[in-house]
């Protein structure tokens, strides 16, 4: 199962492996607590489309569309789509994030991507399963 995260949300030992999935390290996290076990910055959002978000020249919506665009067209970012679909299904994975925005954010996007290109098992909120 893939489930998300906020990167300042208490470690858990049931998240099982744990990934950064921003381009960006997190503000005011040290390494250490972050109990990683990767960096996915290929699977994050180009910094083009991180800003054109943020600085709101493209809406939640239209987020979701590029981002799947940009995702696809990258062949290292479809293996490691693959390889995490692949992995959750026999152990869990845990999507880690910093956007405060916890239910509009890429890692929201890139669980559908997940659930409906690769076929993995995703939850909805937190632990809670589809």
């Amino acid at each position: 199962m893939i489930q998300r995260k906020r990167i300042y949300a208490a470690y858990a030992a049931d998240d099982g492996a744990r990934f950064l999935v921003d381009r960006l390290w997190p503000r005011g996290v040290a390494k250490e607590a972050a109990h990683l076990d990767g960096w996915l910055k290929v699977i994050a959002p180009s910094t083009a489309l991180r800003q054109a978000y943020h600085q709101g020249e493209c809406g939640y919506t239209e987020l979701g569309e590029r981002y799947q665009v940009e995702l696809l067209s990258q062949p290292e970012a479809v293996a490691c789509l693959a390889d995490l679909a692949e992995r959750s299904m026999t152990q869990t994975i845990t999507l880690v994030y910093a956007a405060r925005d916890e239910t509009q954010n890429h890692v929201q996007i890139l669980m559908t991507i997940l659930q409906d290109e690769f076929g993995a098992a995703c939850a909805a909120e937190g632990k809670t399963q589809l």
